[in-house]
């Protein structure tokens, strides 16, 4: 219902977004075509391309170049999810086949490329340098921040490397979202830095929260076991809060002198300690202190349809269940 509630204003917005989409594959290979078509079907809410219609629409900007805008925000995340799952060797994204499940390693890579480089030709077509410096420098972030979690070592129970993770994975293209489509209107630059704040806030809510799924969802839902992460070497914010109250745990102190993730029963406990301590709901308070900075500086700009719908969107990242 919540879903519904904010995402009524861009409706047809994020069906015109989800064509635009698919028509990014004519007159190229036909299997990228179906690839699309997997991807745009396996479940993805459209946070991303929503975020960008009602900031734009709230803002003035133009609907056709919104359209373009969203649609290079939706690739940007879909071509980052194609390699991550590769990465990951992850078979299943929200319980539906990934791509890399289904084809080569060779042919998944080349397909998250192309999706890429039609997204990068979607955001040059807003006709805005800035918007295509910032789209550049999202993509950046978004794979140094791949690199640096691939070559990590070790368990970090650190909190600045968290919050630099979430950011560079999630958060980076929220921010992009809200702030290109505030580039694309007619305002000035502290409107700018306003919608560009919210963007950066709930981004940062919104891993949090997916993080504390990682223990809490059901692993059907997910598509994966409860405690992945973790499982995968990858301390998130509840184990931090975890670790914090608990120090002298002897799982969380196998895990910091150990191989992080590699003794399975050591993990496993861990996970069940985290799943049932404070730490669940500590986590999420940080969660809802990000949502309301982020709605603070909403709030400083004009009310309406597009803002009221802004401030579900947010309320709703941190009341989900999935």
């Amino acid at each position: 219902m919540a879903k519904i509630a904010f995402f009524s204003p861009v409706q047809e917005g994020i069906l015109e977004v989800e064509n635009l989409i698919r028509s990014q594959a004519d007159g190229f290979h036909p299997d990228l075509r179906a690839a699309l078509d997997l991807l745009l079907s396996s479940g993805g809410k459209r946070v991303r391309p929503a975020l960008t219609l009602l900031t734009g629409s709230m803002l003035g900007a133009a609907d056709d170049r919104l359209v373009t805008l969203g649609a290079a925000i939706e690739l940007l995340h879909t071509a980052s999810l194609v390699h991550d799952d590769l990465i990951d060797s992850s078979l299943l994204r929200r319980g539906t086949p990934t791509l890399n499940s289904k084809w080569s390693p060779g042919a998944t890579v080349l397909t998250g490329d192309f999706i890429f480089a039609r997204a990068a030709k979607l955001a040059a077509e807003t006709n805005s340098v800035e918007v295509m410096k910032l789209f550049a420098q999202t993509l950046t972030i978004i794979v140094n921040g791949e690199i640096t979690q691939l070559f990590s070592t070790g368990c970090h129970f650190n909190r600045e490397d968290y919050y630099e993770r979430i950011y560079a994975k999630t958060a980076s293209l929220f921010e992009t979202a809200t702030t290109a489509a505030a580039l694309i209107s007619p305002v000035d630059e502290q409107t700018v830095e306003c919608i560009r704040r919210y963007g950066y806030e709930i981004g940062m809510a919104f891993q949090i929260i997916d993080d504390i799924l990682d223990f809490t969802a059901d692993p059907m839902l997910l598509g994966k076991p409860v405690g992945s992460d973790l499982r995968q070497g990858l301390v998130t914010l509840p184990a931090i809060y975890y670790a914090e109250s608990h120090p002298n745990d002897p799982d969380v102190q196998a895990l910091i002198k150990g191989s992080c993730g590699g003794d399975e029963s050591c993990t496993s406990r861990l996970v069940e300690s985290i799943r049932t301590s404070s730490a669940i709901q500590a986590a999420h308070n940080e969660a809802r202190g990000f949502v309301q900075r982020g709605l603070a500086g909403l709030k400083m700009l004009k009310d309406g349809v597009e803002r009221q719908a802004m401030e579900e969107l947010a309320l709703y990242i941190v009341d989900r269940q999935q």
